[in-house]
C-alpha cells in the first residue's frame, strides 16, 4: 500500500518536473529568439535604475517614478532621432543643390508633383500599374526600408517596455525569488544578489562613460570651432558630439568612428583652402587632442574607474569586445552579462560544489561585488506594494 503511493507519489513529481521542464524549453525559445531585445531591455534597466530610486524617494510611487524615469530615457533619444533627421535632411539639400534634391521629391509618396500628375493623367498611372515587374522594382526599395525602421521600432518598444516592467515590479520578482526558490542568505541567495549588483555597476558605468565623452565632445567640437580658421569649420558639431558619445558603446574603436572621419573631412577641407599647408597644424591638432580626450581618457581611466569598481576593468572590456565579435551589436550588452554570471558562479558556487558544502549555507566572495556587502534592488519591500 505504501510503496504504491510512494511509487505514484513520485510518478506525480516526475510528471510536473517535466511540465515544467518543456516550460522552460518554450521560455528559452521566446528569449532566445528576442534575445537582443532582452538583453537591451535589461541593460536599460540596470542603467537607469539608480536615477529610478532617486525618483521613487522623491515620490513615492513606484509605477509613476517609473514611468518618470522611462520619461526621461525615450524623450531624448526621440529628441535626438529628430534633430538627427533634420540635421541630415537640411545637410543632404545644402550639399546635393535644388535639382538633385526635386528630383528626389518627385519620386516620394505624396509629393504633390506627383499627385498633380495622377490628377492630369490618370491613364498613364494606370498603365504603369499594369507593368509589376516595374512596380515591383520601384516599391520593392521603399517596402524593405520601412520594414527595416519598423521592425526596428518594435524591438526598441519591446525592450524599453521590458526595463518599465523592471523597474516598476522588480521588488515583486525579488521577493518572490527570495521567499519561494532559494533560502535566504543561502548559496542561491548570494549568487542572485551579487549578479544583480556586478551588473548594475557595469551597465551604470558604460552610461556613465557615454556621457562623459558626449560632453567632452560638445566642447571639443565646439571649441575647435571657436578658434579654428575660417575654412575649418565643423558643421553641427553638436550632432557631431552625440554621435561620438553613441559610438563610445563600441569598445577600442570607441569615438573613432566619428572623429576620424571629421578629421578626413578637415583634411579636404584644408586642401580646397588657399594656403592649406598652414591649416594642416589645426587638423593634426584637432586628431591628436580628440586622440587624447575622447579616446585615451576614457578607455583608460573613465570607463576601467566606473565600471571596474568591482570586476578587473580588463575582464570587462574584454566581455564588450568579444560579446561584440560573437554576437553583434548586442554582443555588447550581452558579453558584460555572460562574464558577470560566470564570474559570480566561479567566486560563490564552484568552490561550495568543490568543497561538498551544503548550498543552503551563506557565501561570500573576493571577485566581484560581495553578496553580504550588496542587496538586491528593493529588497526592504517585501509586500511590494505601491504607497
Amino acid at each position: 500500500m505504501t510503496d504504491g503511493l510512494l511509487e505514484r507519489f513520485d510518478r506525480t513529481r516526475v510528471a510536473w518536473w517535466g511540465v515544467v521542464a518543456v516550460l522552460g524549453v518554450v521560455l528559452a525559445v521566446f528569449v532566445l529568439s528576442f534575445v537582443g531585445t532582452v538583453v537591451l531591455g535589461v541593460f536599460v534597466y540596470y542603467g537607469v535604475r539608480p536615477l529610478h530610486r532617486r525618483v521613487h524617494a522623491r515620490i513615492g510611487h513606484r509605477g509613476g517614478a517609473a514611468t518618470l524615469t522611462m520619461l526621461f530615457v525615450v524623450l531624448p533619444a526621440v529628441a535626438l532621432v529628430g534633430y538627427t533627421g533634420v540635421v541630415a535632411v537640411r545637410e543632404f539639400v545644402l550639399v546635393a543643390g535644388p535639382g538633385v534634391t526635386d528630383a528626389v521629391l518627385t519620386r516620394l509618396p505624396g509629393d504633390p508633383q506627383r499627385i498633380g500628375v495622377v490628377l492630369r493623367s490618370p491613364a498613364g498611372v494606370l498603365a504603369e500599374l499594369e507593368q509589376p515587374a516595374r512596380l515591383r522594382a520601384q516599391v520593392r526599395p521603399v517596402v524593405s526600408a520601412l520594414e527595416a525602421a519598423g521592425t526596428g521600432l518594435l524591438h526598441l518598444t519591446l525592450a524599453l517596455a521590458l526595463a518599465f516592467f523592471l523597474l516598476r515590479d522588480g521588488p515583486q520578482l525579488t521577493a518572490w525569488f527570495r521567499s519561494e526558490l532559494v533560502t535566504a542568505g543561502g548559496v542561491a541567495d548570494a549568487y542572485a544578489t551579487a549578479v544583480d549588483a556586478d551588473l548594475e555597476t557595469v551597465y551604470v558605468g558604460n552610461v556613465i562613460t557615454v556621457l562623459a565623452v558626449t560632453v567632452a565632445a560638445v566642447v571639443v567640437y565646439n571649441g575647435f570651432g571657436l578658434v579654428a580658421p575660417a575654412p575649418l569649420r565643423l558643421p553641427v558639431p553638436t550632432l557631431l558630439a552625440l554621435l561620438t558619445g553613441l559610438a563610445t558603446f563600441v569598445p577600442l574603436v570607441v569615438g573613432k568612428l566619428v572623429y576620424v572621419p571629421v578629421t578626413g573631412y578637415l583634411l579636404w577641407l584644408a586642401t580646397r583652402a588657399t594656403g592649406g599647408v598652414e591649416l594642416l597644424p589645426w587638423v593634426g591638432g584637432f586628431l591628436g587632442c580628440c586622440f587624447v580626450v575622447l579616446d585615451v581618457v576614457p578607455q583608460t581611466f573613465v570607463r576601467p574607474y566606473v565600471s571596474g569598481q568591482t570586476l578587473h576593468s580588463g575582464l570587462v572590456l574584454f566581455a564588450y569586445v568579444f560579446g561584440a565579435a560573437l554576437f553583434g551589436w548586442y554582443g555588447l550588452f550581452l558579453g558584460p552579462l555572460v562574464a558577470v554570471f560566470v564570474v559570480q558562479a566561479a567566486a560563490i558556487v564552484l568552490p561550495e560544489l568543490v568543497r561538498g558544502n551544503a548550498l543552503t549555507t551563506a557565501a561570500t566572495t573576493s571577485v566581484g561585488t560581495d553578496p553580504e556587502a550588496a542587496q538586491p534592488d528593493d529588497v526592504a519591500c517585501q509586500t511590494c506594494e505601491d504607497e
